[in-house]
């Protein structure tokens, strides 16, 4: 077994971790502007757990669906950032 699998493995393994950290966060947030944060993160996560099965099985057909994930998310936290900021979130 090479170098580059090990690595990746365990960079999925603590990704997971982060995951599940951030999910807590999600639940627990003691206001909405902390919930979004952590939903936008997770959407990183995972978009970065797909780069890493990208890399792990060296099919670059992925890359698509990471760029729709973080353009999902990240117009998602640009609406909900508007929908704060006119006042309805109160």
């Amino acid at each position: 077994m090479t170098f580059l699998p090990v690595l990746l493995e365990i960079m999925l393994g603590l990704l997971s971790l982060s995951l599940v950290i951030t999910f807590v966060r999600l639940v627990k947030g003691p206001s909405i502007p902390d919930r979004v944060v952590a939903l936008d993160l997770i959407t990183m996560i995972v978009a970065a757990m797909i780069a890493l099965y990208m890399m792990y099985s060296n099919q670059p057909v992925f890359l698509d669906a990471i760029i729709i994930l973080a353009l999902i998310g990240f117009f998602g936290t640009v609406a909900f950032s508007l929908y704060l900021k006119k006042g309805a979130g109160k």
